[in-house]
């Protein structure tokens, strides 16, 4: 898009300075020489495009990691050899191909007509390669345009899905021992110091054991049916252990039955509570309150289902309902735990508190590891953050590319035609009229852009479906609002220089060569 504004701004040089051109040529000077001299212009431009771009990438690349991929380390932009060289061999690209359209257009210069001619000969033939250029830039920019759609509205979609769990009021809490040898016991002893301090904290609400921590660790086991083999055929299940308190600080639902309770404790009745993916997958139809079922093998002891979970996701929001079971972990036997801590306000404000308290707790030399829920839920939705920043980043560019070429191409437009307006205006035309003409020829260019670069969308939609979430990538509303964006802009751009064209004097103009 870039090449495309900047070769027609430069073609529109090209055209104004023909009888330069002419001139030199009749003086002697080659072809040969004429294009080098278009070519060396058209780099130095590429190259100063290209250091600013360099200086943009180093600072812009700063905050785009800060805001998106933080855990990323990189030297910038500047300090590495090969986005150097990728800049420079990206100039020299850039640099041919925005010097291609006026170089051509001094190769086709005839010498005598040129010196002869006014410049508002020919300008309708001039101006076919500059329209051109002007329709593929609506086209590329429909193109960005409705990819920047897409990827928002993938992110506003994947944003508003419920994985079950009250995210942005959590806590996730870890404890290392740094190498401390601890037995069963002080184990569990320092766990309920920690769920003890952490209860006592006035922003706490609640807090839970938890085995294995959702979009970062997962462990996978079997469940087996007395007398069936049906269990494997739906797909791996997750097992998570937790405490009675689980489910009220996770904010995940009870749809039936009942939660843990200090009953389900070490030789007790083995009980286990069910995703309700899980229950329909095991006993359609059926409730699935008071079965059985084993874990780990099917030689194991029976385990009666006391409850129903809503369904939660685990490791991808993309993915459909994890198969997840949950038993309680006083009957897990000792694990390396961590907790969930639920907070009565924003878990991101709240962390670094409720890290530095537990901190005092931890023997010797052991710590305590605090993330918000929410940072460790963020690597699962990048990738559409990213893509739908970086598309509305380059989509808004694009949009603004194309509203300078059109407007250079307008007003250039405009001073090429100021014969032709003054002698509309003498005989008769009024000034709205003048502008009408200038904003419909600007429209029919762009309108042609953008069916062409909503064919070329549609078309290339099979290519990006896999990267969106929820949405078809021929989405009427982006596409409607696509559609209507691009016009408006292209309005807004020529309605300047045509209100200008509307103001000629004709008698100045008639006058003008």
């Amino acid at each position: 898009i870039a090449c495309a504004n900047v070769g027609n701004l430069l073609l529109g040089r090209a055209l104004y300075r023909q009888r330069e051109i002419a001139v030199r040529m009749a003086l002697g000077v080659g072809r040969a020489r004429l294009v080098a001299q278009l070519l060396v212009e058209s780099l130095v431009l590429a190259f100063l495009g290209a250091i600013g771009g360099l200086l943009v990438a180093q600072w812009g690349g700063r905050v785009l990691r800060a805001l998106l991929i933080p855990q990323v380390e990189w030297e910038g932009a500047i300090g590495d050899q090969r986005v150097l060289l990728f800049a420079g061999a990206t100039a020299i690209l850039a640099g041919v191909l925005a010097g291609i359209a006026p170089i051509l257009q001094s190769r086709r210069t005839d010498v005598a007509a040129a010196l002869k001619a006014g410049p508002r000969e020919g300008y309708g033939h001039r101006s076919r390669l500059r329209t051109t250029l002007l329709v593929m830039q609506a086209a590329l920019s429909v193109v960005l345009l409705i990819g920047a759609g897409l990827f928002v509205r993938s992110l506003q979609k994947i944003s508003s899905v419920d994985a079950g769990y009250d995210v942005d009021r959590l806590v996730w809490v870890e404890p290392h021992l740094r190498g401390m040898q601890v037995d069963s016991i002080r184990r569990r002893l320092l766990r309920e110091s920690l769920m003890d301090r952490a209860r006592r904290n006035p922003v706490v609400e609640n807090a839970s054991v938890a085995l294995t921590v959702p979009f970062s660790t997962t462990y996978s086991d079997d469940l087996y049916l007395p007398g069936a083999d049906s269990a494997s055929k739906l797909g791996a299940f997750i097992m998570q252990g937790a405490s009675p308190s689980y489910f009220a600080t996770t904010g995940t639902r009870i749809v039936r039955g009942r939660p843990f309770s200090a009953a389900d404790r070490a030789g007790g009745p083995l009980v286990v509570i069910v995703s309700q993916s899980v229950a329909d997958g095991l006993w359609p139809k059926q409730d699935a309150i008071g079965k059985c079922v084993k874990t780990s093998s099917d030689t194991t002891p029976c385990r009666e289902v006391i409850g129903v979970a809503e369904n939660v996701k685990i490791g991808s929001f993309a993915q459909d309902w994890d198969l997840v079971y949950y038993l309680p972990e006083a009957q897990l036997g000792e694990n390396h735990y961590s907790f969930f801590i639920r907070v009565r306000g924003n878990a991101d404000e709240a962390t670094e508190a409720l890290r530095r308290g537990l901190q005092d707790v931890m023997p010797g030399a052991g710590y305590v590891v605090a993330k918000s829920f929410r940072e460790i839920v963020a690597p699962s939705m990048r990738s559409w953050q990213l893509g739908a920043t970086m598309f509305a980043v380059f989509g808004g560019l694009a949009l603004a590319l194309a509203a300078i070429g059109l407007y250079s191409v307008v007003a250039h437009s405009v001073v090429q035609r100021t014969h032709e307006m003054g002698v509309r205006v003498a005989l008769g035309a009024r000034r709205a009229d003048v502008v009408r003409l200038i904003v419909r020829e600007s429209l029919g260019v762009v309108v042609v852009g953008v069916v062409l670069g909503a064919v070329a969308a549609m078309v290339s939609g099979r290519w990006v479906e896999p990267l969106l979430f929820g949405v078809s990538p021929h989405d009427p509303l982006v596409l409607a609002a696509v559609v209507l964006i691009l016009p408006a802009v292209a309005l807004a751009a020529s309605c300047v220089p045509a209100l200008r064209a509307s103001r000629v004097d004709p008698n100045v103009a008639l006058r003008s060569d």
